[in-house]
This record gives C-alpha cells, structure tokens and sequence, in this order.
C-alpha cells in the first residue's frame, strides 16, 4: 500500500524486513451487531469520484501516516490501517494513545462514527499487513515466531529446533508450515487485541457502545505486497499460505470475515496462486475470499478494475484508485 502501512501506488513501496532481536524490534514492516459481511457486488455508479448530485458511494482508507493530520470527510465507508507498516507494528493512531490522546485523532473512530454507511459496504473495515519472516534473518532469530502450535494446526505440530545465529546454535521454532500457520494465527490475535483496546479507549472517553470492541463487527482485509518479508522456493511458498490461513483462521475463529487486497502478480509470488479447493492436502481457507484490488490511478479505472479475473478465485469487492489527498475505494 502507498506508505501507509498499506496503499499501493504502482504495486511498490519502501522494502522493509519485521525482525525482533530480543524482544526488541529492528526495522531493515456503532454498535455491536451482527458479524458484517462484504457487501455484494452492484456494479454500479456513485458519487465520490466526481459527477453526479447523489450522496457519495465511495470511500478512503487511511492509516499510520495519517496520524496527526487531516482524515477524509463525507466518505460513505472508511478502512484504517491497524498496524503501522509492519505485521508486528500498532498504528498509534488506530485509537488514543499516549502521542494521540484524544479520541477525535483516532483513525477507528473517524471510519466508524463519520462514514456515512449509504452502501452496503460497512462504515468501517481495518486491514492488516502481513509477512511470513521465518525462524532467522540474517543470523537473528526472530522474536516473535513460535515453538509450539495449537492442536487446531492443520500442518501438525510447530516443534523447536536448533539454528544457527549469528552469535551461535539457538533454538526457535522450527522454519515450517506448522510454525508459519501458527505465526499468522498469533499475529491477527495480536491485531484483533489491538482493535478491542483502541475501541474501549475510545468509548471510555465518549461513552459505551459508540464504537464496537468485537473483531466480528468488521470485515478484516489482509494486506499481502511483495515488499514485506516473506519465504521462497517450494516449501517457502507452502510457508507463505500456511501463515496466511493462520491469520484466516483466527479471524475466523471470532467470527469476523476476511478478504485479501492484493493484485494478482504480488499474491501469486507469494502464495504460488491459491485458486484450488485444496492446497498442500489441506483445505484451502484462502479460496474465493473476497478481493480488494489496488492499481487505478483514476475512479474511472477503479471502475474498470471491478472486471479484473480474481486471483483467490472469488470476487473483487473492492478496488482502489490513488488519489490526493487520500486513496479512494470503489465498491464493484
């Protein structure tokens, strides 16, 4: 995404590696109702873009870069970053916090109690950066990556092993597809955590139940772009799906639902294409989920972006088109 711990602009972005080194990163990444689903295709028009005389029907997504400044107004619907460039990193402002305390600076409550809901697309969705950095990077192990998993892993079992470090033999969860799942799983736990403590610090400042704490009141998009970390070759690429069904997985598990906002040249590098039923003899939770397609530099080509053939086999929901001050999203 544009460097906003997201956007895309022309499929690239600053390369950046998400490591911790003993516990210390180094960077080189409404109302509870319902569970919402992705609103279905309309394959229609709408205001937003310019032309017309009707309420707008598109929306913006913003994120960590935002922070302290401007937000979009009269949007129909708002998407906010919850991780500030890497999977690992808060937004600071996704809710108050200690450099922006005040609720009206955070970004979940500017998509939830601003965005005027006139689509059938929820006033408010979050969407979270991803990456598969493996057990060691350049001779330091990652702190963060599991070495065990839960009996729910449909890879088996993450077990540890011994590696070698750049300081000497250590041992970390091994680099396999039952870690990788296991890492994703932990890393959109972490995410939905973050979104329940913006909300309540929020609603304990303007009152209960103004904006939702559940994670299953928002449609979760991950952010899947080539420059974060991620494995290669054959069994880098099982790695690379299987931490993305993880983080499937633990979204699924509270009862939100999930797409992917990707194009079809960076998800396919990583996953290796994951247009089948069944993949790696497990059931492919990647399959036909929703698509939200960055690339337009237009509205026009936002529109025209709602044909495009899916990459996950399921339906482009979403497009976006570059815009300034803030990217725009078309819903298809």
């Amino acid at each position: 995404m544009r460097d906003k711990g997201g956007i895309m602009r022309g499929g690239s972005r600053r390369s950046l590696i998400t490591v911790l080194v003993q516990g210390v990163l180094v960077t080189s990444l409404i109302v509870v109702g319902a569970p919402p689903a992705f609103a279905a295709p309309h394959h229609g028009g709408g205001g937003g873009g310019g032309g017309g005389s009707g309420p707008i029907t598109t929306g913006n997504d913003i994120s960590y870069p935002q922070c302290g400044g401007s937000m979009p107004s009269g949007q129909a619907f708002g998407i906010v970053g919850v991780n500030g460039g890497l999977a690992n990193n808060p937004n600071a402002c996704l809710g108050p916090s200690s450099q922006y305390p005040n609720y009206a600076q955070s970004e979940l409550y500017w998509a939830s109690v601003t965005s005027t809901g006139v689509t059938a697309q929820p006033a408010a969705s979050l969407y979270v950066n991803t990456a598969d950095p493996g057990n060691l990077y350049n001779g330091i192990l990652i702190g963060d990556w599991p070495s065990s998993s839960t009996s729910g892993d449909p890879y088996g079992t993450c077990t540890p092993e011994t590696v070698t470090t750049s300081s000497g033999p250590a041992s970390a969860g091994a680099n396999s597809p039952a870690c990788a799942w296991q890492y994703g799983f932990n890393v959109a736990a972490q995410d939905m955590a973050r979104v329940t403590a913006a909300a309540d610090a929020i609603d304990a400042q303007v009152g209960p139940g103004v904006v939702s704490d559940a994670a299953s009141s928002y449609p979760w998009w991950l952010d899947v772009e080539t420059a974060n970390s991620w494995q290669s070759g054959t069994t880098g690429l099982e790695m690379n799906v299987a931490d993305l069904q993880g983080m499937v997985a633990a979204f699924a598990a509270a009862g939100a639902t999930v797409g992917a906002y990707s194009t079809s040249s960076q998800w396919n590098q990583i996953t290796g294409g994951t247009n089948a039923v069944t993949l790696y003899n497990v059931t492919n939770s990647l399959y036909q989920i929703p698509e939200w397609v960055p690339g337009a530099r237009s509205r026009s080509a936002a529109v025209s972006n709602c044909a495009q053939a899916t990459f996950t086999g399921g339906v482009v929901t979403l497009t976006q088109w570059f815009g300034h001050p803030f990217d725009g999203d078309y819903v298809c």
